[in-house]
């Protein structure tokens, strides 16, 4: 693996979301990112148990938000050579490919993640991004 640079776009993972961002610093083990675009929408509902709504806090997780900055290992932050979108059209994208992969099957989860991810497009995203 190449070494980056500051200045450098990169795609970097956060929690279960994944996101196009400028590395603006090295911090040892890890890089801080500044958020340009989201590639995959975080999943919805508890990330120590994943798709299970069963005796489990169901959490709404919104996308990072554009420029927040974010800490990320080195280790799974990647050079990212195509175009940056802009932020709201990313956010849109994002959240209609997952909203399309949890309207595939009806299952107890995927349900929940859908109410969870309008809850979470009506109180942060629109007005705002959409």
């Amino acid at each position: 693996m190449s070494e980056l640079s500051i200045g450098d776009i990169v795609q970097a993972p956060n929690k279960s979301g994944i996101y196009i961002g400028e590395l603006i610093e090295d911090r040892q083990d890890k890089y801080l990112v500044k958020v340009l675009a989201v590639l995959k929408h975080p999943m919805q509902g508890d990330l120590h148990h994943p798709k299970q709504v069963e005796n489990v806090v169901f959490h709404e997780r919104k996308a990072l938000a554009h420029f927040e900055k974010v800490n990320v290992l080195k280790s799974v932050v990647n050079y990212y050579s195509e175009a940056v979108p802009e932020y709201g059209e990313s956010l849109k994208s994002a959240v209609a490919n997952y909203r399309k992969q949890l309207e595939y099957k009806a299952t107890p989860y995927n349900q929940e993640a859908l109410k969870a991810l309008k809850i979470v497009e009506e109180s942060y995203y629109l007005g705002k991004y959409y």
